[in-house]
């Protein structure tokens, strides 16, 4: 019984996969919302048992389950299932979704329960070229490209990742999480690997500079991986953070500075970036990049003093939480607003979106009060004295700003009738939303004594202002805009991607005007790797071919059950 709760969460999403290879079609397809299941299962009943001992199985992998892993892994199964309903079409009308889903859902378990680095690198890894299926999906021209992005970036946080990992390795007694964050604190490359981890999980976090294949990614996926991609992937940065950097270990002023002021830049960088976008996908992306910037301060503030870290970790969590319930429901009806004319399911939809970005804007008494009241706790205990607390209203005044641009473009864009086909019941959706009004503030203190209980002058007053004030802000803009023609520019997506490849390829035009001779060298070069390229096939068509074939359902469907039977015969090897 021990084993079955310790190992299902991970083995059912596999088992899940081998069933859908073998029959796919839509009898089959709800086992997708069903694979999440036995995470949220041992979620709730937490560790009541240890987790087993498995000397026997390939790696000798370690299980473990703290209270921070345990709010997060709750919340990544509630968002896969509710997410997994909807991802429902996408897995009948074109086949490979279901494998790749099943794959990223499978890494982002694992790497929460993972106790050593050897499985936690494995599913990291796992998570993150699985949803590279996830991103390609539609197989356009743009999914191709964000693709693309995703995959560069993926490889090289995990590269930085693994230099990390390896340094510290060799320095650590033994190769769990825990023995790893004490050898970070101790070792003489200290800074070095605090600088790969940071960087290899900052990409996954998002954070800003390494955040520019979220806002290419979330367009480019169906809106229910977006949910998945936004609600719990992301928050893999988080889990990598808490338990690898030497948190209540030691002190660390240095990258505690570092860490807040990253974070402080991304929340309001992310706020910018957003309002300059009309594609709602795109603003929530943005979105999220600006969230992450609040819990990457509160991992700053838990290096800041050994005796804040508790605080500081349980509110990174309960923000963690708060925020990936919440975007789950923006993107999900993001997606769904267009399967509904008028009627109750848009008006239950567009409540849905009210509620949510009220609560990420922090409104009085919402989860996002409740998260931020116990950031403001983390800080006061770690960083007395200082002006973050004040910084960090203002920037909520920036995520208010968002989310009334949001609701905005949204209207605009409701169609006039449904369209053809009908969508799932939004049941599922309903108690998503209902997660979001009442998971934080019931889950986060029963959890976690170290947060006292808000007053009201934290739920209540210091939550209005920053609300107000964004609100104000927005209906100033808006009676303005209809005085006067104002053009505000937008941000590619991607931003930093866009620049980069212009100022390639401006470069190359610039050095085609300076050098004919070269260029004209390179131009028969060109000619020539074009004509061989057109005996082999169109321009690019056999990369997307390739590219097709990786993500059909039969490839992703192999390698789940190639990973199902590789598991399976380990646990059939007789003990050593």
């Amino acid at each position: 019984m021990n084993l079955l709760l310790w190992l299902a969460p991970i083995l059912v999403p596999l088992a899940v996969g081998a069933v859908l290879t073998l029959r796919p079609g839509r009898g089959t397809s709800w086992l997708l919302a069903a694979a999440p299941v036995p995470a949220l299962l041992l979620a709730v009943t937490g560790p009541v048992l240890p987790a087993p001992e498995l000397p026997w199985l390939l790696l000798e992998p370690r299980l473990a389950l703290d209270e921070p892993g345990r709010v997060l892994l709750g919340l990544t199964a509630l968002v896969w299932i509710i997410a997994g309903v909807y991802g429902r079409t996408e897995a009948e009308q074109r086949g490979g979704f279901a494998d790749w889903w099943l794959l990223s859902l499978t890494g982002n378990i694992g790497l929460l329960l993972s106790d050593d680095i050897l499985t936690f690198y494995t599913a990291f890894v796992v998570m993150t070229l699985a949803a590279y299926g996830l991103v390609v999906h539609s197989r356009t021209a743009e999914a191709r490209r964000a693709g693309r992005v995703y995959l560069v970036l993926g490889v090289a946080g995990e590269t930085l990742l693994l230099a990390g990992l390896l340094l510290a390795a060799a320095d650590a007694t033994g190769l769990r999480m825990a023995d790893i964050a004490i050898a970070v604190a101790q070792s003489p490359d200290r800074d070095l690997i605090m600088a790969l981890l940071v960087a290899g999980f900052g990409i996954k976090a998002g954070v800003i500079g390494l955040h520019i294949w979220l806002p290419l990614a979330h367009p480019a996926a169906p809106f229910a991986a977006s949910a998945v991609l936004s609600g719990a992937m992301i928050k893999a940065g988080l889990v990598g953070w808490l338990r690898l950097l030497p948190i209540g270990v030691v002190a660390l002023p240095g990258w505690s500075e570092v860490l807040v002021t990253l974070g402080l830049a991304t929340a309001v960088l992310g706020v910018a970036l957003g309002l300059t976008q009309r594609a709602p996908k795109v603003v929530l992306a943005y979105s999220s990049v600006s969230q992450m910037g609040f819990i990457t301060l509160l991992i700053g503030v838990a290096l800041a003093s050994p005796s804040a870290a508790p605080v500081a970790v349980a509110a990174a969590a309960a923000y963690a939480l708060h925020h990936g319930i919440a975007k789950a429901v923006l993107f999900l009806a993001v997606g769904l607003l267009p399967q509904f004319g008028t009627g109750w399911r848009r008006t239950t939809l567009l409540v849905g979106v009210v509620v949510a970005g009220l609560a990420l804007a922090g409104a009085p008494l919402s989860s996002g009060a409740f998260a931020k009241a116990w950031m403001k706790q983390a800080i006061d205990l770690a960083l007395p004295g200082t002006n973050l607390t004040t910084l960090a209203s203002l920037a909520a005044v920036g995520t208010t700003v968002l989310m009334a641009r949001l609701l905005l473009l949204l209207r605009a864009r409701l169609p006039d009738t449904a369209a053809v086909g009908s969508a799932a019941g939004l049941e599922p959706f309903s108690t998503l939303v209902a997660a979001t009004l009442v998971a934080t503030p019931l889950v986060a203190p029963a959890l976690f004594p170290a947060l006292a209980t808000p007053g009201a002058r934290s739920l209540v007053t210091e939550a209005l202002w920053p609300v107000a004030l964004g609100l104000l802000l927005a209906t100033a803009a808006v009676l303005l805009r209809r005085r006067v023609s104002l053009h505000i520019p937008e941000v590619w997506p991607g931003d930093l991607v866009v620049i980069t490849e212009r100022a390639v390829s401006g470069a190359a035009r610039g050095l085609a005007a300076a050098a004919p001779p070269v260029t004209t060298t390179l131009s028969r070069t060109s000619s020539a790797v074009q004509a061989a390229a057109l005996a082999l096939g169109r321009r690019d068509e056999g990369l997307d071919r390739l590219e097709d074939r990786l993500t059909r359902w039969r490839t992703g469907g192999a390698m789940v059950a190639l990973v199902a039977l590789a598991v399976t015969a380990a646990l059939l090897l007789p003990a050593r």
